[in-house]
């Protein structure tokens, strides 16, 4: 039987780091010709053929795992590329982690009555005595403009960043304030994450997203425990390395919802 000799080429390819990689799948979304794919939950590059070394890719990932290398590989051929995007796109994309603006119609016109137009106590917003204990407590719409929320998975560039007001939040803050979305998320860009929980440092990731768009503003809304310092100190070290003067502010949480700490940094 004959053995057809692989054709091999130096040119540049991308290398993907899986130490770094977190699984979430945004690079495969961007790569438009199929060639990374999720393999035991880590992004891998899944044929030398089909990537062009154009480096599509890089911008999507949130952790700086994929970079671009010249080594010997197979020449780019884009029509297997075309063949193969689509059955490679459905088994190996995270749809769930696709960067998106979400759109209302009219924000916080939700189908019934709301209480984000009245006062706003330490408390949280109410609307009647015993609100907690009522069967069916007035609703709110959301205030979220945009898909993913997570530090970790948002891209650095994206549509919804440019002239934002970007709200960086705790995970728990939202639910120990209870107008949280009408208080803080209303007209914001919203990321959140948890420093204890994810156990890296959100700085590099936050100073990209600063330097890469305009960013009018920016607030922090942290809990009053240590470890959420660490949210607070990634923003101020995001905007120092950025080298932009960015208006911010820190409000820090009770884990009663109560605000503890309200000013300008």
């Amino acid at each position: 039987m004959q053995v057809m000799e692989v054709c091999k080429m130096l040119r540049n390819i991308i290398e993907i780091d899986e130490s770094k990689c977190n699984g979430c799948g945004l690079c495969a979304d961007a790569c438009h010709e199929g060639a990374i794919g999720m393999v035991g939950g880590k992004a891998a590059l899944l044929r030398d053929d089909y990537c062009d070394g154009l480096g599509d890719c890089l911008p999507a990932c949130p952790t700086g795992a994929i970079k671009i290398v010249e080594r010997e590989a197979e020449a780019f051929d884009a029509e297997a590329a075309m063949r193969g995007k689509e059955p490679a796109k459905a088994e190996c994309g995270c749809p769930g982690s696709a960067s998106r603006l979400i759109e209302r119609s009219g924000l916080n016109a939700a189908a019934g009555p709301t209480v984000a137009a009245g006062p706003i106590t330490a408390a949280g917003p109410t609307v009647a005595a015993g609100l907690n204990a009522a069967a069916r407590p007035i609703p709110m719409a959301s205030e979220l403009r945009q898909w993913p929320v997570q530090i970790r998975l948002a891209p650095v560039n994206a549509p919804y960043f440019a002239g934002a007001n970007l709200l960086i939040a705790a995970d728990c803050s939202a639910y120990a304030r209870a107008g949280f979305h009408a208080e803080f998320m209303r007209g914001k860009v919203t990321l959140i994450g948890c420093p204890k929980l994810d156990a890296v440092d959100y700085a590099d990731k936050l100073a990209a997203i600063i330097s890469n768009n305009d960013i009018k503003s920016l607030t922090v809304a942290r809990m009053e425990v240590p470890c959420c310092a660490g949210l607070e100190r990634a923003a101020a070290s995001a905007i120092k390395t950025s080298g932009k003067r960015i208006p911010w502010r820190v409000v820090m949480l009770g884990t009663d919802g109560e605000i503890r700490v309200d000013c300008d940094a």
